[in-house]
């Protein structure tokens, strides 16, 4: 009889410790924050700092946004307290995943912009998928460091977009959501009557052309300037393109009434605009 007692106490205590132990690994299955922390740092790293880790997380609830987790919130306290490593000690080759739910072309311009002021100038499209829900747009390049998510973050924000969540595949492999519902284009506005000079660049000259109908352009004598124009909406649907194909030192234009961007470049080569072009807005839309 006390064989047996003792018999179900043990199964009893054994069944206790399997449910608690199960109860145990579904809360920790369960916590999206715990989850996203663990996925930025190696196991070691989060094995190491366990208890660092709990302290600097709380309260919980502080690391969640709309009923998410607040993915830049943890990177930032990640880095804030030297758990985040992002340099290699030689060079990588990075892969940056950028999705968003909003318009491709939009999507890729801002995207192109914001690498670009935070010091990317030279990557590669891997690929690029749109589906019903989402475009994907897949860039590798070389660096010894992986971007910086806050940095990353603070350029987006000039154009009215942030990061929704953020996943590190891999040490040398990110994927950032964006959301771009509010976006536009960080660039300078034209106004009626305010002159602009545009110096030499790389790049094509990107304006905000909202509030004007009308735009003279001259330029000097030391540009072979072939002009090429184009109109976007606000969406950066391409509206119209105006093209010469013969040297223009001046030009006069018309602003179409839905275009909010305007794109000047040269129809051959930038190399041709080796000076300044100024602009001459008038008439408000």
């Amino acid at each position: 009889m006390v064989k047996i007692l003792l018999l179900l106490s043990l199964l009893f205590s054994l069944s206790f410790a399997i449910d608690e132990t199960e109860n145990n690994e579904t809360l920790a299955v369960s916590d999206p924050l715990t989850t996203k922390i663990e996925s930025f740092l190696s196991e070691q790293t989060y094995s190491n700092n366990a208890e660092f880790i709990k302290l600097i997380f709380e309260p919980k609830s502080a690391f969640y946004k709309n009923d998410r987790v607040d993915a830049v919130k943890v990177v930032q306290t990640l880095k804030e307290n030297g758990l985040l490593k992002l340099f290699f000690k030689k060079p990588q080759e990075i892969k940056l995943n950028f999705k968003t739910s909003g318009a491709p072309l939009f999507f890729v311009k801002i995207m192109g912009d914001t690498l670009r002021n935070i010091g990317y100038y030279r990557y590669v499209t891997v690929a690029s998928n749109r589906d019903a829900s989402e475009f994907i747009w897949n860039i590798a390049l070389t660096s010894e460091y992986v971007t910086d998510p806050l940095i990353l973050e603070h350029e987006l924000r000039k154009s009215g977009c942030h990061i929704i969540d953020i996943n590190r595949n891999s040490k040398t492999e990110w994927t950032y959501v964006i959301d771009i519902a509010h976006a536009f284009l960080n660039v300078d506005e034209l106004q009626v009557d305010e002159i602009t000079t545009l110096k030499r660049s790389l790049y094509a000259h990107w304006l905000n052309v909202a509030n004007i109908k009308e735009l003279k352009i001259k330029s000097t004598r030391h540009n072979t300037w072939y002009p090429y124009i184009a109109y976007y909406d606000a969406s950066l649907h391409l509206l119209k393109v105006v093209k010469e194909n013969y040297v223009h030192y001046k030009i006069n234009l018309e602003i179409p009434q839905n275009a909010k961007y305007m794109k000047i470049s040269d129809l051959y080569t930038l190399k041709n605009i080796r000076d300044e072009l100024t602009l001459y807005p008038s008439d408000s839309k």
